[in-house]
């Protein structure tokens, strides 16, 4: 993201997808015009609910000079009317006031589409917010969310972080932030795993990791525990089916290079050497077996078992027993 200004830019363009990085963009605009001025307001409209005639209303003048910032969201969906409504205000801002326009950086009509260039060029400050979906992307979101906290994150912390917690993004932030927190600033993995032992997808996750390695007693221990502090069976099949399928995948692409097969499978390469190292106790035989174990557990423990425990027990003890079939 582009790097606030000392002083509040009067146009502003936050463009991208990202939500969080979208909302991030907007309050530092709002944070930033309340240094200046603390009784600054902020006012947020939909562009399709907005006309010219009510844009005009919002950026005029304050009689008491109030501080004010105005949220334009939509704006991939603006008219050609509205557009040039605002790029007219953007040649001559009202003093006190911030201008913020959030869009997507699509839009269907000539207005919508263009309407970031225009802005660019009417010299709005411009913050991208790009949807991330890349694995690196995601793990360099990480390492920055740590080191904004003021910690540091080896790749193992990395890699196990978002294990742990997945691909949201909110709880990526708000898990590293209290990592921070929790650790003295330097975050490993054991200081995940240590801070997430108690989290649902966690502890499907580590069930999964030992079922899938054959330690039949291990996996049971650990599926009873995260029964007994309330975890949804739910996840835990959820869990066991993403660690087979992601064995399989990884299996069928062949033992290449982990950074190289990244692209084609959609992986962070950490996560392609680790089932490769997973796969090497599997026969396709045992995969296929597996993969027809977490397809039936995921539909029991949706309501066709009378018993959804006993039938992740069963399916743990199976997966495992499916890693010796030859």
């Amino acid at each position: 993201m582009t790097a606030p200004a000392t002083t509040s830019a009067p146009l502003q363009l936050v463009l991208g997808e990202e939500e969080l990085l979208v909302e991030r963009a907007v309050r530092g605009a709002l944070d930033q015009a309340r240094r200046e001025d603390p009784t600054a307001e902020m006012t947020k409209v939909r562009v399709p609910d907005l006309t010219p005639p009510a844009l005009a209303e919002l950026v005029s003048p304050s009689l008491f000079s109030e501080g004010r910032v105005i949220v334009l969201e939509g704006a991939q969906d603006i008219g050609q009317e509205l557009a040039d409504a605002v790029l007219a205000y953007a040649k001559m801002p009202a003093d006190g006031v911030v201008l913020v326009v959030v869009h997507t950086g699509g839009g269907r009509s000539k207005a919508a589409k263009s309407l970031p260039a225009a802005l660019r060029k009417a010299g709005a400050q411009v913050t991208e917010c790009p949807k991330i979906t890349r694995p690196a992307d995601r793990e360099s979101f990480v390492r920055n969310e740590v080191r904004q906290a003021g910690g540091k994150i080896d790749p193992a912390g990395v890699a196990a972080l978002i294990d742990a917690v997945g691909s949201d993004l909110r709880e990526l932030a708000a898990a590293a932030s209290q990592l921070v927190a929790d650790s003295g600033g330097r975050v490993d993995e054991e200081a995940v795993r240590r801070y997430h032992r108690g989290r649902a997808d966690v502890t499907g996750f580590a069930v999964a990791e030992k079922a899938v390695a054959g330690e039949r007693g291990a996996a049971l221990e650990a599926m009873r525990w995260a029964l007994q502090i309330g975890v949804a069976h739910v996840l835990i099949a959820d869990a066991l089916a993403y660690a087979v399928r992601t064995i399989a995948r990884v299996s069928a692409a062949g033992r290449g290079n982990p950074n190289q097969m990244a692209g084609e499978l959609g992986m962070p390469p950490w996560k392609i050497r680790k089932a490769q190292g997973q796969s090497r106790g599997w026969t396709q035989a045992g995969l296929a077996e597996a993969m027809a174990v977490v397809a039936r557990v995921n539909a029991e423990v949706k309501g066709q078992a009378a018993d959804p425990a006993y039938a992740l027990e069963r399916a743990v003890l199976e997966l495992a027993a499916a890693r010796d079939k030859r």
